[in-house]
Protein backbone atom coordinates (compact mmCIF):
# COMPACT_ATOMS: atom_id res chain seq x y z
CA UNK A 1 0.00 0.00 0.00
CA UNK A 2 1.09 3.56 -0.69
CA UNK A 3 0.05 6.30 1.74
CA UNK A 4 -0.01 9.74 0.14
CA UNK A 5 -0.66 13.30 1.34
CA UNK A 6 0.40 12.59 4.91
CA UNK A 7 2.56 14.57 7.32
CA UNK A 8 4.92 11.82 8.47
CA UNK A 9 6.17 11.74 12.09
CA UNK A 10 8.96 9.14 12.03
CA UNK A 11 9.94 8.96 15.74
CA UNK A 12 13.50 8.30 14.63
CA UNK A 13 16.40 9.53 16.76
CA UNK A 14 16.51 12.43 16.08
CA UNK A 15 12.85 12.63 15.17
CA UNK A 16 11.79 13.97 11.78
CA UNK A 17 8.56 15.36 10.38
CA UNK A 18 8.40 14.80 6.63
CA UNK A 19 6.06 16.77 4.39
CA UNK A 20 5.12 16.20 0.76
CA UNK A 21 6.35 12.63 0.50
CA UNK A 22 4.70 9.22 0.31
CA UNK A 23 5.29 6.00 2.22
CA UNK A 24 5.00 2.52 0.75
CA UNK A 25 4.94 -0.77 2.61
CA UNK A 26 4.96 -4.24 1.11
CA UNK A 27 3.72 -7.14 3.19
CA UNK A 28 4.34 -6.25 6.81
CA UNK A 29 7.36 -3.98 6.34
CA UNK A 30 7.89 -0.33 5.40
CA UNK A 31 9.71 -0.32 2.09
CA UNK A 32 10.44 3.29 1.21
CA UNK A 33 9.67 6.97 1.84
CA UNK A 34 10.09 9.36 -1.08
CA UNK A 35 8.51 11.92 -3.42
CA UNK A 36 4.89 10.97 -4.13
CA UNK A 37 5.24 11.00 -7.90
CA UNK A 38 8.30 8.77 -7.71
CA UNK A 39 6.75 6.29 -5.28
CA UNK A 40 3.55 6.00 -7.33
CA UNK A 41 5.58 5.49 -10.52
CA UNK A 42 7.85 2.90 -8.91
CA UNK A 43 4.96 0.92 -7.40
CA UNK A 44 2.22 1.12 -10.05
CA UNK A 45 0.21 -1.85 -8.81
CA UNK A 46 -0.06 -0.85 -5.15
CA UNK A 47 -3.28 0.33 -3.53
CA UNK A 48 -3.16 4.05 -2.66
CA UNK A 49 -4.51 5.43 0.61
CA UNK A 50 -4.94 9.22 0.56
CA UNK A 51 -4.29 10.63 4.04
CA UNK A 52 -5.75 14.02 3.11
CA UNK A 53 -3.25 15.95 5.21
CA UNK A 54 -3.49 13.79 8.34
CA UNK A 55 -0.50 12.92 10.52
CA UNK A 56 1.02 9.50 9.85
CA UNK A 57 2.93 8.07 12.79
CA UNK A 58 3.90 4.73 14.33
CA UNK A 59 1.21 2.99 16.36
CA UNK A 60 1.29 3.40 20.13
CA UNK A 61 2.72 0.67 22.38
CA UNK A 62 1.56 -0.42 25.86
CA UNK A 63 4.25 -2.09 27.98
CA UNK A 64 1.91 -3.58 30.61
CA UNK A 65 -1.82 -4.27 30.68
CA UNK A 66 -4.41 -6.72 32.03
CA UNK A 67 -7.12 -7.84 29.62
CA UNK A 68 -8.71 -10.00 32.33
CA UNK A 69 -9.91 -6.93 34.25
CA UNK A 70 -12.28 -5.74 31.51
CA UNK A 71 -15.45 -6.84 33.28
CA UNK A 72 -14.55 -4.82 36.38
CA UNK A 73 -16.06 -1.73 34.77
CA UNK A 74 -19.20 -0.84 36.75
CA UNK A 75 -18.73 -3.81 39.10
CA UNK A 76 -20.23 -3.38 42.57
CA UNK A 77 -18.10 -4.60 45.50
CA UNK A 78 -20.56 -6.06 48.06
CA UNK A 79 -18.45 -4.97 51.03
CA UNK A 80 -17.04 -1.77 52.53
CA UNK A 81 -14.84 0.08 50.07
CA UNK A 82 -11.21 -1.13 50.07
CA UNK A 83 -9.07 1.02 52.35
CA UNK A 84 -5.71 0.27 50.72
CA UNK A 85 -4.07 -1.67 47.91
CA UNK A 86 -3.98 -5.07 49.69
CA UNK A 87 -7.74 -4.75 50.24
CA UNK A 88 -8.23 -3.83 46.58
CA UNK A 89 -6.53 -7.10 45.63
CA UNK A 90 -8.59 -9.14 48.10
CA UNK A 91 -11.95 -7.50 47.42
CA UNK A 92 -11.75 -6.77 43.70
CA UNK A 93 -9.04 -8.35 41.58
CA UNK A 94 -8.61 -11.76 43.16
CA UNK A 95 -12.33 -12.59 43.36
CA UNK A 96 -12.75 -11.24 39.81
CA UNK A 97 -9.98 -13.29 38.19
CA UNK A 98 -11.34 -16.41 39.95
CA UNK A 99 -14.70 -15.75 38.25
CA UNK A 100 -13.35 -16.00 34.69
CA UNK A 101 -13.91 -18.97 32.38
CA UNK A 102 -12.65 -19.54 28.84
CA UNK A 103 -15.26 -17.48 27.02
CA UNK A 104 -14.86 -14.63 29.51
CA UNK A 105 -11.13 -14.55 28.82
CA UNK A 106 -11.80 -14.43 25.09
CA UNK A 107 -14.25 -11.55 25.18
CA UNK A 108 -12.30 -9.60 27.80
CA UNK A 109 -9.37 -9.75 25.40
CA UNK A 110 -11.40 -8.85 22.31
CA UNK A 111 -12.90 -5.80 24.02
CA UNK A 112 -9.46 -4.49 25.02
CA UNK A 113 -8.08 -5.07 21.54
CA UNK A 114 -10.99 -3.25 19.90
CA UNK A 115 -10.36 -0.36 22.28
CA UNK A 116 -6.69 -0.43 21.26
CA UNK A 117 -7.44 -0.40 17.53
CA UNK A 118 -9.85 2.52 17.90
CA UNK A 119 -7.29 4.53 19.83
CA UNK A 120 -4.18 3.78 17.82
CA UNK A 121 -2.46 1.29 20.15
CA UNK A 122 -0.93 -1.44 18.02
CA UNK A 123 1.24 -3.49 20.44
CA UNK A 124 0.20 -4.69 23.91
CA UNK A 125 2.05 -6.61 26.63
CA UNK A 126 -0.66 -8.53 28.52
CA UNK A 127 -0.28 -10.01 32.02
CA UNK A 128 -3.02 -12.60 32.50
CA UNK A 129 -4.69 -14.32 35.47
CA UNK A 130 -7.69 -16.69 35.58
CA UNK A 131 -7.03 -19.25 38.38
CA UNK A 132 -10.00 -21.45 37.42
CA UNK A 133 -8.96 -21.53 33.76
CA UNK A 134 -5.19 -21.69 33.53
CA UNK A 135 -4.18 -24.34 30.99
CA UNK A 136 -5.07 -23.08 27.54
CA UNK A 137 -5.89 -19.54 28.68
CA UNK A 138 -2.99 -18.04 26.74
CA UNK A 139 -4.10 -19.85 23.58
CA UNK A 140 -7.43 -18.06 23.90
CA UNK A 141 -5.67 -14.70 24.18
CA UNK A 142 -3.38 -15.54 21.25
CA UNK A 143 -6.43 -16.40 19.14
CA UNK A 144 -7.97 -13.03 20.04
CA UNK A 145 -4.79 -11.26 18.92
CA UNK A 146 -4.89 -13.12 15.62
CA UNK A 147 -8.61 -12.46 15.13
CA UNK A 148 -8.25 -8.72 15.69
CA UNK A 149 -4.85 -8.36 14.00
CA UNK A 150 -3.22 -6.58 16.96
CA UNK A 151 0.40 -7.32 17.95
CA UNK A 152 1.07 -8.60 21.47
CA UNK A 153 3.05 -10.47 24.09
CA UNK A 154 1.29 -12.90 26.45
CA UNK A 155 2.13 -14.45 29.81
CA UNK A 156 0.36 -16.12 32.74
CA UNK A 157 0.63 -14.68 36.26
CA UNK A 158 2.22 -17.42 38.40
CA UNK A 159 1.21 -17.15 42.06
CA UNK A 160 0.97 -19.31 45.18
CA UNK A 161 -2.35 -17.88 46.28
CA UNK A 162 -4.19 -20.89 44.80
CA UNK A 163 -1.80 -23.51 46.16
CA UNK A 164 1.13 -25.49 44.74
CA UNK A 165 -0.88 -27.26 42.05
CA UNK A 166 -2.17 -24.07 40.46
CA UNK A 167 1.26 -22.46 40.75
CA UNK A 168 2.72 -25.37 38.80
CA UNK A 169 -0.08 -25.15 36.24
CA UNK A 170 0.74 -21.46 35.72
CA UNK A 171 4.42 -22.27 35.30
CA UNK A 172 3.65 -24.90 32.68
CA UNK A 173 1.26 -22.58 30.80
CA UNK A 174 4.04 -20.01 30.47
CA UNK A 175 6.61 -22.58 29.38
CA UNK A 176 4.25 -24.09 26.82
CA UNK A 177 3.52 -20.74 25.21
CA UNK A 178 7.17 -19.66 25.21
CA UNK A 179 8.00 -22.86 23.35
CA UNK A 180 5.05 -22.46 21.00
CA UNK A 181 5.35 -18.76 20.14
CA UNK A 182 8.96 -17.72 20.52
CA UNK A 183 10.09 -20.25 17.94
CA UNK A 184 7.29 -19.38 15.53
CA UNK A 185 7.59 -17.57 12.23
CA UNK A 186 8.96 -14.04 12.63
CA UNK A 187 5.76 -12.73 11.00
CA UNK A 188 3.61 -14.14 13.81
CA UNK A 189 1.82 -11.38 15.69
CA UNK A 190 2.17 -12.91 19.16
CA UNK A 191 5.15 -13.69 21.40
CA UNK A 192 5.32 -14.95 24.98
CA UNK A 193 7.21 -14.33 28.18
CA UNK A 194 7.08 -15.81 31.70
CA UNK A 195 4.55 -14.12 33.97
CA UNK A 196 4.60 -13.86 37.76
CA UNK A 197 2.21 -11.97 40.01
CA UNK A 198 4.43 -10.34 42.64
CA UNK A 199 6.96 -11.25 45.29
CA UNK A 200 4.26 -11.02 47.97
CA UNK A 201 2.36 -14.03 46.55
CA UNK A 202 5.40 -16.13 45.60
CA UNK A 203 7.15 -18.62 47.87
CA UNK A 204 10.83 -19.47 47.71
CA UNK A 205 9.87 -22.89 46.40
CA UNK A 206 7.91 -21.42 43.47
CA UNK A 207 10.67 -18.96 42.66
CA UNK A 208 13.23 -21.77 42.63
CA UNK A 209 10.99 -23.98 40.51
CA UNK A 210 10.38 -21.17 38.01
CA UNK A 211 14.08 -20.33 37.79
CA UNK A 212 14.93 -23.99 37.23
CA UNK A 213 12.55 -24.28 34.26
CA UNK A 214 12.81 -20.79 32.75
CA UNK A 215 14.50 -20.95 29.33
CA UNK A 216 17.77 -19.03 29.22
CA UNK A 217 16.50 -16.82 26.37
CA UNK A 218 13.46 -15.67 28.38
CA UNK A 219 12.87 -13.12 31.11
CA UNK A 220 9.90 -12.53 33.41
CA UNK A 221 7.02 -10.03 33.59
CA UNK A 222 6.20 -9.24 37.24
CA UNK A 223 4.73 -6.58 39.53
CA UNK A 224 7.40 -5.22 41.86
CA UNK A 225 7.11 -2.89 44.86
CA UNK A 226 3.75 -1.52 43.74
CA UNK A 227 2.82 -1.09 47.42
CA UNK A 228 5.08 -1.08 50.48
CA UNK A 229 3.47 -4.35 51.65
CA UNK A 230 5.42 -6.06 48.83
CA UNK A 231 8.70 -4.83 50.31
CA UNK A 232 7.87 -5.76 53.92
CA UNK A 233 6.59 -9.18 52.85
CA UNK A 234 9.84 -9.81 51.00
CA UNK A 235 11.92 -8.76 54.00
CA UNK A 236 9.89 -11.04 56.28
CA UNK A 237 10.26 -13.99 53.90
CA UNK A 238 13.89 -13.60 52.90
CA UNK A 239 15.55 -10.76 54.76
CA UNK A 240 15.85 -8.95 51.42
CA UNK A 241 13.91 -6.28 49.59
CA UNK A 242 11.94 -7.29 46.48
CA UNK A 243 14.53 -6.60 43.79
CA UNK A 244 17.34 -8.16 45.81
CA UNK A 245 15.20 -11.26 46.39
CA UNK A 246 14.36 -11.63 42.70
CA UNK A 247 17.96 -10.91 41.76
CA UNK A 248 19.10 -13.72 44.06
CA UNK A 249 17.05 -16.04 41.84
CA UNK A 250 18.59 -14.48 38.68
CA UNK A 251 15.32 -13.06 37.34
CA UNK A 252 16.72 -9.64 36.47
CA UNK A 253 17.98 -9.01 32.95
CA UNK A 254 17.37 -7.29 29.63
CA UNK A 255 14.42 -9.56 28.78
CA UNK A 256 12.56 -8.97 32.06
CA UNK A 257 9.80 -6.40 32.65
CA UNK A 258 9.30 -5.24 36.23
CA UNK A 259 6.08 -3.30 36.75
CA UNK A 260 5.39 -0.21 38.91
CA UNK A 261 8.46 -0.04 41.16
CA UNK A 262 6.83 2.70 43.23
CA UNK A 263 8.65 1.84 46.47
CA UNK A 264 12.08 0.87 45.22
CA UNK A 265 15.10 2.18 47.12
CA UNK A 266 18.34 3.38 45.53
CA UNK A 267 20.02 -0.01 45.81
CA UNK A 268 17.15 -1.72 44.03
CA UNK A 269 17.17 0.86 41.25
CA UNK A 270 20.92 0.36 40.84
CA UNK A 271 20.39 -3.40 40.45
CA UNK A 272 17.78 -2.86 37.75
CA UNK A 273 20.10 -0.48 35.91
CA UNK A 274 23.11 -2.80 36.16
CA UNK A 275 21.14 -5.73 34.75
CA UNK A 276 19.38 -3.63 32.06
CA UNK A 277 15.99 -4.75 33.39
CA UNK A 278 12.95 -2.87 32.07
CA UNK A 279 10.59 -0.98 34.40
CA UNK A 280 7.03 -0.19 33.28
CA UNK A 281 5.27 2.86 34.76
CA UNK A 282 1.45 3.13 35.03
CA UNK A 283 0.47 6.50 36.56
CA UNK A 284 -3.31 6.14 36.17
CA UNK A 285 -3.25 2.88 38.11
CA UNK A 286 -0.87 4.23 40.77
CA UNK A 287 -3.19 7.17 41.41
CA UNK A 288 -6.33 5.01 41.40
CA UNK A 289 -4.83 2.55 43.90
CA UNK A 290 -3.34 5.39 46.00
CA UNK A 291 0.03 3.63 46.18
CA UNK A 292 2.08 6.75 45.37
CA UNK A 293 4.33 7.55 42.43
CA UNK A 294 7.90 6.45 41.89
CA UNK A 295 10.59 9.04 41.27
CA UNK A 296 10.56 8.29 37.56
CA UNK A 297 12.48 11.42 36.51
CA UNK A 298 15.42 10.47 38.71
CA UNK A 299 15.29 6.83 37.68
CA UNK A 300 15.50 7.76 34.01
CA UNK A 301 18.37 10.17 34.64
CA UNK A 302 20.17 7.38 36.48
CA UNK A 303 19.90 5.17 33.40
CA UNK A 304 16.90 2.97 34.19
CA UNK A 305 14.99 1.86 31.10
CA UNK A 306 11.46 3.01 31.96
CA UNK A 307 8.52 2.22 29.67
CA UNK A 308 4.85 3.23 29.86
CA UNK A 309 1.92 0.86 30.32
CA UNK A 310 -1.69 1.21 31.48
CA UNK A 311 -2.24 -1.68 33.97
CA UNK A 312 -5.63 -2.50 32.45
CA UNK A 313 -6.96 1.04 32.12
CA UNK A 314 -8.22 2.03 28.67
CA UNK A 315 -5.87 1.44 25.75
CA UNK A 316 -6.14 5.11 24.86
CA UNK A 317 -2.46 5.61 25.62
CA UNK A 318 -2.40 9.39 25.15
CA UNK A 319 -4.62 9.50 28.25
CA UNK A 320 -1.78 7.75 30.07
CA UNK A 321 0.67 10.34 28.68
CA UNK A 322 -1.42 13.23 29.99
CA UNK A 323 -1.90 11.64 33.40
CA UNK A 324 1.83 11.06 33.64
CA UNK A 325 2.54 14.68 32.70
CA UNK A 326 0.18 16.07 35.34
CA UNK A 327 0.51 13.52 38.13
CA UNK A 328 4.23 13.93 38.72
CA UNK A 329 3.91 17.71 38.83
CA UNK A 330 1.16 17.45 41.45
CA UNK A 331 2.84 14.68 43.44
CA UNK A 332 6.11 16.62 43.64
CA UNK A 333 4.50 20.08 43.81
CA UNK A 334 6.89 21.12 41.07
CA UNK A 335 5.72 22.14 37.56
CA UNK A 336 9.18 21.37 36.20
CA UNK A 337 8.82 17.66 36.81
CA UNK A 338 8.00 15.14 34.07
CA UNK A 339 8.39 17.15 30.89
CA UNK A 340 6.56 15.92 27.81
CA UNK A 341 9.92 15.05 26.24
CA UNK A 342 10.58 12.64 29.14
CA UNK A 343 7.23 10.97 28.46
CA UNK A 344 8.24 10.55 24.82
CA UNK A 345 11.46 8.86 25.99
CA UNK A 346 9.33 6.31 27.88
CA UNK A 347 6.26 5.88 25.72
CA UNK A 348 7.89 6.14 22.30
CA UNK A 349 11.58 5.29 22.38
CA UNK A 350 11.79 2.84 25.29
CA UNK A 351 8.49 1.15 24.40
CA UNK A 352 9.77 0.81 20.83
CA UNK A 353 13.03 -0.76 21.99
CA UNK A 354 11.12 -3.15 24.26
CA UNK A 355 8.73 -4.29 21.52
CA UNK A 356 11.53 -4.56 18.97
CA UNK A 357 13.50 -6.83 21.31
CA UNK A 358 10.53 -9.16 21.77
CA UNK A 359 9.83 -9.36 18.03
CA UNK A 360 13.17 -10.72 16.86
CA UNK A 361 14.85 -7.35 16.42
CA UNK A 362 12.58 -6.06 13.63
CA UNK A 363 11.97 -2.41 14.47
CA UNK A 364 8.52 -1.64 15.89
CA UNK A 365 7.39 1.87 16.72
CA UNK A 366 9.35 3.82 14.12
CA UNK A 367 8.80 4.89 10.51
CA UNK A 368 11.86 3.90 8.52
CA UNK A 369 12.65 1.36 5.77
CA UNK A 370 12.70 -2.14 7.25
CA UNK A 371 10.45 -1.32 10.22
CA UNK A 372 7.12 -3.05 10.74
CA UNK A 373 4.15 -1.31 9.13
CA UNK A 374 2.36 -0.61 12.43
CA UNK A 375 0.90 2.81 11.62
CA UNK A 376 -1.88 5.21 12.55
CA UNK A 377 -3.39 8.25 10.87
CA UNK A 378 -4.35 11.12 13.18
CA UNK A 379 -6.77 13.86 12.12
CA UNK A 380 -5.19 16.74 14.03
CA UNK A 381 -5.31 20.33 12.80
CA UNK A 382 -2.84 22.29 14.99
CA UNK A 383 -3.81 25.80 15.96
CA UNK A 384 -0.13 26.75 16.37
CA UNK A 385 2.90 25.67 14.40
CA UNK A 386 3.82 22.04 15.06
CA UNK A 387 7.53 21.23 15.00
CA UNK A 388 9.85 18.42 16.05
CA UNK A 389 10.80 20.43 19.13
CA UNK A 390 7.28 21.12 20.38
CA UNK A 391 5.63 17.88 19.21
CA UNK A 392 5.64 16.23 22.68
CA UNK A 393 3.68 19.17 24.13
CA UNK A 394 1.40 19.36 21.08
CA UNK A 395 0.47 15.73 21.78
CA UNK A 396 -0.10 16.30 25.51
CA UNK A 397 -2.28 19.37 25.01
CA UNK A 398 -3.72 18.85 21.53
CA UNK A 399 -3.92 15.21 20.45
CA UNK A 400 -6.97 13.19 21.45
CA UNK A 401 -7.38 9.47 20.98
CA UNK A 402 -10.63 10.06 19.08
CA UNK A 403 -8.55 11.73 16.37
CA UNK A 404 -7.18 8.35 15.25
CA UNK A 405 -8.96 7.53 11.99
CA UNK A 406 -6.95 4.60 10.58
CA UNK A 407 -4.97 1.84 12.29
CA UNK A 408 -2.63 -0.52 10.46
CA UNK A 409 -0.75 -3.44 12.07
CA UNK A 410 1.78 -5.63 10.30
CA UNK A 411 0.68 -4.08 7.01
CA UNK A 412 -3.00 -4.93 7.52
CA UNK A 413 -5.65 -2.21 7.82
CA UNK A 414 -7.61 -2.90 11.04
CA UNK A 415 -9.59 0.35 11.03
CA UNK A 416 -10.20 2.74 8.15
CA UNK A 417 -12.02 6.04 8.51
CA UNK A 418 -12.95 4.98 12.07
CA UNK A 419 -14.61 1.74 10.91
CA UNK A 420 -13.20 -1.59 12.11
CA UNK A 421 -12.35 -4.01 9.32
CA UNK A 422 -11.72 -7.24 11.27
CA UNK A 423 -14.54 -7.39 13.83
CA UNK A 424 -18.16 -6.46 14.42
CA UNK A 425 -17.80 -4.31 17.53
CA UNK A 426 -21.52 -4.29 18.29
CA UNK A 427 -21.71 -8.08 18.19
CA UNK A 428 -18.72 -8.39 20.54
CA UNK A 429 -20.27 -5.89 22.97
CA UNK A 430 -23.61 -7.72 23.07
CA UNK A 431 -21.90 -11.03 23.83
CA UNK A 432 -19.62 -9.43 26.42
CA UNK A 433 -22.52 -7.84 28.30
CA UNK A 434 -24.22 -11.23 28.58
CA UNK A 435 -21.03 -12.87 29.83
CA UNK A 436 -20.27 -10.10 32.31
CA UNK A 437 -23.53 -10.75 34.19
CA UNK A 438 -22.45 -14.33 34.86
CA UNK A 439 -18.98 -13.18 35.89
CA UNK A 440 -20.49 -10.70 38.35
CA UNK A 441 -22.72 -13.41 39.84
CA UNK A 442 -19.75 -15.73 40.37
CA UNK A 443 -17.80 -12.81 41.83
CA UNK A 444 -20.56 -11.88 44.31
CA UNK A 445 -20.80 -15.47 45.61
CA UNK A 446 -17.28 -15.18 47.00
CA UNK A 447 -18.38 -12.67 49.66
Amino acid sequence: MIITNANIITWERPNRIIYGQALVFTGSVIKEIGPQSTIIADYPNEEVLDANGQWLMPGLICAHTHFYGTFSRGLYIPAPAPADFPEILKKLWWPLDQSLLAEDVKYSSLLCMIDAIKHGTTTLFDHHASPNFISGSLDVIEDAFLETGIRGVVCYEVTDRGGKEKAEEGIQENLRMIKKLNHSDSEHLVKATFGMHASLTLSEETLERSRELLPSASGIHIHAAEHWVDEYDSINKSGMRVIERLNKHHFLGDKSIFVHGVHLDHSEIAQLIQTKTWLSHQPRSNLNNAVGLGDIDSQIRAGLRVCLGNDGFSNAMWDEWRTCYLAHKGWNRDPRRMGANTIVDMAVYNNSDLATQFFDGTRIGRIEPGAKADLVLVDFDPITELSVDNLPWQIIFGFRDSMVTTTIVNGKVLMKDRKLTTLDEKEVNIKARALSKNVWQRYAKQF
